[in-house]
Order: C-alpha cells, then sequence, then structure tokens
C-alpha cells in the first residue's frame, strides 16, 4: 500500500519514512504540503496520508480541503499530525476533511493502530463502490443478453437527440425484430430461446460500430441508437446486421436453428428538438412494413425530417 509522508521536520519525516518502510508500506515523502497535494490528487496516488498541519506553501489543513473538493470518487485516507492539542484544533481538523488527528509526540503502536484503522476504512470504501457499480451495471443491462435495458436506450437515445440537436448531425434508429421466434420457443424450449437471444445479440453487436448502442426493447425486439449514421450508412449496416443473423445457423447441441430478422430503420437531423417516441414509432412503422414485405428484409421511413 503507497503512503504520502508530508512534514518540513526532517528529522521526523526520516523516521517516518524508515518506520513505515518497516511496517510494509510503499513510502512517498515530501516536506510541503502543494506537493503533498499534487501527488494525492494523481490518477494513481497513494490513498493514505499523514499530513502535518504547518507546512510550507500549504498547511495540512489547506491540503485537507482541497482533496476533499477535488478526489471525487478516489478517497484518500488523511491523517492530520500537529503539536496542538486543544478541542479547537481537533474540530477544524476534523471539519477540514481528515480522518483522523495526532499529537505529537505519538507512540509507534498508535501510529501503527490508527493506520490499520484506514486501511479498514479504505477496504470498506472499495466495497461499497464495487457493490454500488454491480448494482448499477444490473439496473442498466439486460440479465439475459448482457445489452442495455430498455430504459437505458432510451436514456441513451434521449442524450444521442440534444447532441444531433447541437451539432445539426443525423441520427438514425434501428427496430430490430427476430422473425417467428415463437416458433423457436415452441419447438425446442425457453432455454434454447434464450441460448438464441444471446447468440444473436452477439452477431447484432459484433456487427455496430464502436460508438453505437443496442438495447433490449422488450421480447425478442431491439433498438438501435446510430449517431452520424446517414441513409447509406445506415441501410449498409442494417443489410450487414440481417446478413449476419441469417447467413449461419445457431448450434444447439445437435439442432441447428435458423433465424433471420426484420430491421425498420428512421432517421432525425432538422437542428430542432424531437421526442424519442417519434423516432421510435417511425422506426416501428417501418419495421411493419418490412415483416408485411415478407420478413427478413430491411426498410426506412420514408418520412424522416432530414434537412
Amino acid at each position: 500500500m503507497k503512503i504520502l509522508i508530508a512534514d518540513d521536520d526532517k528529522y521526523l519525516n526520516k523516521l517516518l519514512q524508515m518506520r513505515l518502510s518497516n511496517w510494509g508500506y510503499n513510502v512517498i515523502a515530501v516536506n510541503n504540503g502543494r506537493e503533498a497535494m499534487n501527488i494525492l490528487l494523481e490518477e494513481d496516488g497513494p490513498k493514505l496520508a499523514i499530513l502535518d498541519w504547518m507546512m510550507p506553501e500549504m498547511d495540512g489543513i489547506n491540503v485537507c480541503k482541497e482533496i476533499r473538493s477535488k478526489a471525487g470518487e478516489n478517497y484518500i485516507y488523511i491523517i492530520l499530525l500537529t503539536a496542538r492539542d486543544q478541542m479547537s484544533d481537533f474540530l477544524e481538523g476534523m471539519e477540514a476533511g481528515a480522518d483522523d488527528f495526532m499529537t505529537k509526540p505519538f507512540k509507534d503502536q498508535e501510529l501503527r493502530a490508527r493506520l490499520r484503522a484506514g486501511l479498514r476504512i479504505l477496504d470498506l470504501q472499495d466495497d461499497l463502490v464495487t457493490a454500488r457499480d454491480a448494482i448499477q451495471y444490473q439496473a442498466n443491462h439486460d440479465p439475459l443478453t448482457g445489452r442495455w435495458t430498455r430504459a437505458a436506450i432510451f436514456e441513451i437515445l434521449e442524450k444521442e437527440i440534444c447532441r444531433s440537436v447541437r451539432e445539426d448531425s443525423v441520427i438514425s434508429v434501428m427496430m430490430i425484430d427476430l422473425d417467428h421466434f415463437k416458433d423457436v420457443n415452441d419447438q425446442f424450449g425457453h432455454l434454447a430461446g434464450d441460448e438464441v437471444l444471446r447468440e444473436t445479440v452477439k452477431r447484432l453487436q459484433n456487427s455496430l460500430r464502436p460508438y453505437d448502442s443496442i438495447g433490449r426493447y422488450g421480447g425478442e425486439e431491439f433498438l438501435v441508437v446510430l449517431p452520424g449514421c446517414k441513409e447509406k450508412d445506415a441501410t449498409h449496416l442494417a443489410e450487414r446486421m440481417r446478413d449476419a443473423i441469417s447467413k449461419e445457423p445457431i448450434l444447439l447441441g445437435e439442432n441447428e436453428i435458423t433465424i433471420t430478422c426484420s430491421i425498420g430503420i428512421s432517421m432525425w437531423q432538422s437542428g430542432r428538438p424531437v421526442l424519442s417516441m417519434d423516432i421510435i414509432e417511425k422506426a416501428d412503422k417501418a419495421l411493419y412494413k418490412a415483416k408485411n414485405a415478407g420478413r427478413n428484409k430491411v426498410e426506412i421511413c420514408e418520412n424522416y425530417p432530414v434537412e
């Protein structure tokens, strides 16, 4: 574990370096507050710090305040070190953002115990961030396919519409439906149907550009958001996706399942805001046109405002 020591007392600085190195810490030592702050705010900076209160250029109190205002989620556990021993000093240090407060002189056993407590707090912080990220991922991703949920892909579409308005750029949307998917469930069972969905989404995802987004709209329907994609490019991409789905059967044990899809496309570029549901509705109409034309086809909404 990396730890920062910031103290302008050369003797104490060296003593702390020796003690902490012997305890297994990777020690970074400085003698002024500004250098300490810069190191702590680095992307891979130490998460544990011992700061002297009185230092050149920036004192420990102001380092604490700066760290708390700028470090964001990269939590740094700070022990403030000082010869001050009044309650008002303790309160000032804690209110500035210090996690712990030690008065000089101190015993090695006390410092070591406080550092261990700091490590426990940092471990808990990491666990909380990991748990939060996992919950957020689960909330935004479909558990079966791993793609965006309906709510998440809607949010992405809203953001891309706003960007399209700002930049006066085109945005395309696809509605994709797997043809006769109910027959797959009826003939091979729902577990097989789930596997077909997973494999289908992999093929769709592999056909997309890195900055495109795909979400599960519902059942066997998927919504694709294509920023900056004009009609010719969107049509070419849709045909590539359609071909990726149908060209090779999906192997499930001894069964070969051939699946096709129908795709409807809509676009928007006018420099004016539009409701996401309006774009989706137009793509949905194009999708039904593709299905009514015999399925396994790509259709484009004829009335879309592209200027």
